[in-house]
């Protein structure tokens, strides 16, 4: 079943093009600012290859517990019989999609942790090759309990993948401090450091992101939460968004969960498409962006 919950005029998206980009018949066969509720395989199977600017997925991560959210009672079964060699195949035919799917100039970002990240970067590798292997993001919190047995488990591993390294997306954010001594400003605000050969300025944006993100995780009493078990925090799609996409491009997150990359990629301007098993997840999912596209009528206003 595909719904289109946002309150805005539906639109198609032409495969590999870029926002703004004039758009032809095959254009209609790719619904965009939609959320499908079913299994996402047979989903993605049906787009044409190249329609998409950018995917972000959030599988499961084969933790073997049901994973369940108190007050709404938004909850899925994260374990797959016939463990781990199920799960892989599972995951392999909608990695395959995820490579067709990508635009010439796309990047996938897998979010998983500890438990599979090592088989799925060896399962991308021989989908996408090695070459376009781009970075194992850390994203790294303080939340939860810890352990006597070993050093607390306090983050979560994002591998990226280009479609073609090279000609790939990418926009460098910046954010924080530099910590350097010594460092000035000039009278234009600029900073720099003295040096033997004369002043070395630094960018006034601030340093340039690494690949290890400290983002706080969503506490129970967070204000974004919607009642969904593994829901992620905004700041970490919208900086996923800003990173590898542009204003008008499709982002698609084919286990949607909650919304937070469709609501992510609303707020920023772009298009999206979304997915999810759960008719739970759906509800909220639609919810979400729906209330996002209700803030932004009332700015405009």
């Amino acid at each position: 079943m595909t719904r289109r919950p946002a309150r805005r005029a539906d639109r198609t998206h032409a495969p590999g093009s870029t926002g703004g980009a004039k758009q032809g018949r095959r254009a209609r066969r790719v619904p965009v600012d939609t959320l499908h509720a079913g299994d996402n395989l047979p989903f993605m199977q049906r787009l044409p290859g190249g329609c998409c600017d950018l995917i972000y997925i959030d599988p499961p991560f084969f933790t073997g517990k049901a994973r369940r959210h108190a007050g709404s009672g938004g909850s899925y079964a994260d374990s797959r019989a016939g463990g781990l060699k199920r799960y892989l195949a599972f995951m392999h035919p909608r990695l395959l999609e995820c490579h067709r799917l990508l635009a010439r100039h796309g990047s996938l970002y897998v979010h998983v942790d500890w438990r599979v990240a090592s088989y799925l970067r060896v399962m991308l590798d021989t989908i996408f090759g090695g070459a376009n292997f781009l970075n194992e993001i850390i994203w790294h919190y303080r939340t939860g309990g810890s352990s006597k047995q070993w050093f607390g488990r306090k983050h979560d591993t994002i591998l990226l993948y280009a479609k073609s390294a090279g000609r790939h997306r990418f926009n460098v954010l910046r954010e924080g401090l530099y910590r350097t001594d010594g460092l000035k400003r000039d009278a234009a605000g600029r900073p720099y450091k003295s040096t033997k050969k004369g002043p070395l300025y630094f960018n006034a944006a601030g340093p340039a992101l690494t690949d290890v993100w400290d983002i706080p995780f969503l506490s129970t009493v967070s204000r974004q939460r919607a009642g969904w078990p593994t829901q992620k925090p905004l700041a970490l799609l919208e900086r996923i968004v800003r990173a590898s996409s542009q204003e008008g491009d499709l982002v698609a997150d084919f286990f949607c969960g909650s919304g937070t990359a469709l609501v992510a990629s609303r707020r920023l301007r772009r298009r999206w498409l979304g997915s999810d098993l759960s008719a739970a997840a759906i509800r909220i999912a639609e919810r979400r962006v729906r209330e996002e596209g209700e803030v932004e009528m009332a700015k405009r206003e």
